[in-house]
């Protein structure tokens, strides 16, 4: 036919397909998916002995600190506003010369009235504990007291509250009777004298030292036989040189970690300092609240887990897809 092309059969064979090479897709599932149950049980096994243990250490330290605190606790901070006084110290003692009497006063310059407890902290040098006898004395009697000694010091505090009330202007005294036993050769006592509120914080705080004599102080002790090139003392039983009987220390506010001497007859104030207990209380208090922090982090962890998610921090862990060689992408 004129003008008419016709198609052949080759022309209208099928077209080939043809093969494109695509890279396999490395894009990470938009669901994140759980660590395996093995790993999450280790990780929470961990955090569990590491609070245990925390907790562990911060009971013992409590508990040693509290020990500390009760028997002979060092001087701490006294507060701002008070301040103490000891009267009726002689320039020495006598042993076996009958009783003394020490009174403590203290005084507050401004604020509000607060209750008092005492407590007299007693150190000796030179002698036993046993050969001192110390009381404390109000207008209707023995006061009761709690007496703790831990090797040559003893604390004797107040059972209960001062009957007086510390104001401004107004000043709360404590008396106490010392005497010392006939037996006793030569030594020294410290006395310090502290007021505590109902609180047991400390308000104020002042030590004295006097020498203690005993009537045959100077005589020749028996079995020694003097010569006339030998002093007659016994050499074993040297005087101990008094803290404060010849010199006179001023107060200081810096902290010390010993009571100061005191001058002859004169009151001297001091102040306490920080520490072995407040620090094993800051000790504890940190491990505890350690202890809570990973218990609150433990908590987190295992909510997490058994509500299928990941743990916190581990969104990088996730499935990658396998790696299947080169596909084929039909067109």
């Amino acid at each position: 036919m004129d003008g008419h092309r016709f198609t052949t059969v080759g022309e209208i064979a099928p077209r080939a397909s043809r093969s494109v090479r695509t890279r396999p897709s490395t894009r990470l599932p938009d669901t994140p998916i759980a660590l395996p149950d093995g790993r999450i049980r280790r990780k929470v096994r961990a955090v569990v002995t590491v609070v245990r243990y925390a907790l562990r250490v911060g009971v013992v330290l409590a508990c040693l600190s509290g020990v500390g605190a009760g028997v002979a606790a060092p001087a701490r901070a006294a507060a701002a506003g008070f301040a103490t006084e000891l009267s009726g110290l002689p320039t020495e003692f006598t042993a076996g010369d009958g009783v003394e009497t020490v009174s403590a006063v203290v005084s507050r310059r401004d604020g509000g009235c607060v209750k008092v407890r005492w407590s007299m902290v007693l150190t000796v040098q030179g002698l036993r504990l046993d050969q001192v006898r110390m009381d404390r004395v109000e207008e209707t009697g023995l006061f009761p007291l709690e007496i703790r000694t831990e090797g040559s010091t003893a604390r004797l505090t107040d059972r209960q509250l001062d009957p007086g009330t510390l104001c401004p202007g107004r000043t709360v005294t404590a008396r106490y009777r010392v005497a010392f036993a006939e037996d006793v050769t030569r030594g020294s006592v410290t006395l310090a004298a502290e007021a505590y509120d109902p609180q047991s914080r400390l308000l104020a705080r002042q030590a004295a030292t006097r020498e203690v004599i005993g009537a045959g102080a100077d005589a020749t002790p028996p079995g020694a036989v003097p010569t006339p090139d030998e002093p007659s003392a016994d050499p074993t039983d040297e005087p101990l040189e008094p803290a404060g009987v010849d010199e006179e220390a001023e107060p200081s506010e810096e902290v010390v970690a010993e009571v100061p001497p005191a001058a002859g007859g004169r009151p001297v104030s001091s102040s306490g300092g920080f520490g072995v207990v407040q620090a094993a209380f800051l000790l504890g208090a940190l491990l505890l609240s350690l202890g809570v922090g990973l218990l609150l982090r433990l908590r987190h962890l295992t909510r997490t887990a058994d509500d299928g998610g990941p743990g916190p921090g581990l969104d990088f862990e996730r499935a990658v897809p396998p790696q299947r060689g080169w596909g084929l992408l039909r067109r």
